[in-house]
């Protein structure tokens, strides 16, 4: 099973979130062992918007702490194909408008990855039928 993580997902993985369930934590060290865990291209902006407005706190530069967090085992960049980019703004369901979280789910489509994230819209839209998530709390 092929893997992508949303943002927070990456950062309780890299900083050992109790928030990551077992579940999902099961997953993504299986899904490690075969380098089958994806990194979406939009993550590292992601990363630097929320260290710039100080919403986290990485205790190092986010350019560093990123290059970390893709050296992980297992853990691969996907980059944003220009399918992937315009997938995002044509998906066939009305998602709220955060860049990040509309390239998420076009990239999980995309690869026909499971999204793993907490985030409930992401979460009720894969419950559509959109896409496939697991919930990163369980």
């Amino acid at each position: 099973m092929l893997l992508l993580l949303d943002t927070h997902v990456l950062v309780w993985l890299v900083f050992g979130e109790k928030m990551l369930g077992l579940n999902a934590k099961q997953a993504i060290v299986e899904a490690s062992g075969t380098d089958r865990v994806r990194i979406s291209a939009i993550t590292p902006w992601e990363i630097g918007v929320l260290v710039s407005k100080k919403r986290i706190d990485l205790r190092q530069d986010a350019l560093a702490w990123m290059r970390s967090a893709l050296a992980l085992p297992g853990v691969r960049l996907t980059p944003m194909s220009p399918e992937v980019a315009i997938a995002s703004t044509r998906l066939p369901w009305d998602i709220h408008s955060d860049p990040a979280d509309r390239v998420l789910a076009a990239t999980a489509r995309h690869l026909g990855a499971v999204l793993v994230t907490a985030d409930q819209r992401l979460l009720n839209y894969a419950g559509d039928k959109h896409f496939h998530a697991m919930d990163a709390r369980l």
